[in-house]
Parts: C-alpha cells; sequence; structure tokens
C-alpha cells in the first residue's frame, strides 16, 4: 500500500521513499523530515515498495529490513539490480541492532544504517547528508 503526504509541495524535487510496515514509524519518519521540504511516499510491504521505486524514482529511500512480502533485503537487492534507480541511497532503518545486520547492510549495498529507536535529528542530519553526497556516502 502506497501513501503520498507533502502532495501540495511546490519543491521541484523528487520524494523520500519511506519503506515501514508500521504506520507509528511512518508516522514518526515524517514528521522527522517534514522540514527538509520533500514529498514523502510510504510504502508498508516489500513488493509496493518494488513497485513505487520502478514506477517514480526516489531521491532516497529509507528502509526497514522486517516488512511483509518480500523483506528489507529482497527489496535492496532489486534496488541495486535495476539499472534506472541502482544509484539511489539507500539508508537501512531496522529494530535489529545486531552487527550481522549493520554487516549485511553494507554488503548488500546500503549507503547507511541506523537503528531504532533513533533520535530525530539523527535521522535528520543522516538524511540530508546522503541526500547531499548522493549513492557515494559509507555506511557508519
Amino acid at each position: 500500500m502506497l501513501h503520498r503526504t507533502n502532495r501540495g509541495s511546490t519543491d521541484v524535487a523528487r520524494h523520500i521513499l519511506v519503506v515501514e510496515d508500521s504506520p507509528l514509524i511512518q508516522r514518526l519518519v515524517a514528521v522527522c523530515l517534514r522540514s527538509l521540504g520533500r514529498p514523502i511516499v510510504e510504502a508498508a510491504d516489500g513488493p509496493s515498495a518494488v513497485e513505487a521505486i520502478l514506477a517514480d524514482p526516489p531521491d532516497l529511500v529509507i528502509l526497514d529490513i522486517g516488512l511483509p512480502g518480500y523483506d528489507g533485503w529482497q527489496v535492496l537487492d532489486r534496488i541495486r539490480s535495476e539499472p534506472e534507480v541502482s544509484a539511489t541511497p539507500v539508508l537501512v532503518l531496522t529494530a535489529h541492532a545486531q552487527e550481522e545486520f549493520r554487516i549485511q547492510a553494507s554488503k548488500s549495498g546500503a549507503d547507511a544504517f541506523m537503528t531504532k529507536p533513533f533520535e530525530p535529528n539523527d535521522l535528520r542530519r543522516t538524511i540530508e547528508g546522503l541526500l547531499a553526497s548522493g549513492p557515494a556516502a559509507a555506511v557508519e
């Protein structure tokens, strides 16, 4: 299921795609990013995320790992395998704090990794950095 917020924005920038199955976390992320002035599109499952990415490529994807349909790793693999969106920056935002998830994110081509719960200012700074530097940002 897709949902677009900030639809009335006059900004010419493309959007940020938030792929998260929790409506509460979707809302929190959208509120944190509101000051960036970019429209936020939300997808609640893997298949909807892939469809949204291919139909209307975003400037950046914020990707949860535990998703219905395709998990976040499958979505990330699909992003990296599609030439028209392969350079899209991806932030993995997950409740899994174990080091193996951070390593898997890096190996899978994520540009950044954060765990939930997160500090809103940290999320905003990470997103701003990814948007400024594009796909060359590294997983911290």
